[in-house]
């Protein structure tokens, strides 16, 4: 499938949906993971944002990034991290790594972990999640990147929808759709 033909399809598969008598209204992805067509490429399709890398490590923010982080990394070979939210006591002793995000859409502060093991200083690590909004989760991914001692080549989202070029660039974000192509 050629790379403008997907993209269409993502577009194609997507919706805004709202409550009914209500003003808010949400992004409705489900049907990218539901479309075997999306699924069976959209992991090389973001490791491609970055083909001129080979990352060692996906990382993936749970619960989407959990997804299209482990096809991006099976897409290329890689090990796969998911980083858990709001990660409660667990009956172990090992080391976790834990950053908070600034403040996400809604307002609010996270924290993001994994186990330190997970990462070593000559991993070269690729972030990857469904959609970018304000940039938090990934800013806070990269700083458990570099509190790991591994080296971040960038990260590779669905959908870039971050207003602040200086989150994109500190991320060396790349997106397959910008928020706009959603909006027309």
């Amino acid at each position: 499938m050629k790379c403008d033909e997907f993209i269409q399809r993502l577009v194609d598969e997507f919706r805004w949906v709202s409550d009914e008598g209500t003003r808010s209204s949400g992004a409705d992805r489900t049907r990218w993971a539901h479309n075997p067509l999306i699924l069976a490429q959209i992991g090389n399709k973001l490791t491609g944002l970055f083909e001129s890398e080979t990352p060692t490590v996906v990382v993936g923010p749970q619960s989407s990034g959990y997804l299209y982080g482990a096809l991006a990394a099976a897409s290329v070979g890689a090990g796969f991290v998911g980083a858990e939210k709001e990660r409660g006591m667990l009956a172990d002793s090992d080391p976790w790594l834990t950053a908070v995000t600034p403040l996400d859409y809604q307002g609010r502060n996270m924290k993001l972990s994994f186990r330190n093991l997970l990462l070593s200083p000559s991993d070269r690590v690729l972030l990857v999640d469904d959609w970018a909004d304000t940039g938090g989760q990934l800013l806070a991914l990269k700083s458990l990147v570099e509190q790991a001692g591994a080296t971040l080549i960038g990260s590779a989202v669905i959908v870039d929808g971050l207003s602040e070029h200086s989150v994109r660039r500190a991320l060396n974000l790349r997106g397959l759709l910008n928020l706009r192509a959603l909006r027309d």
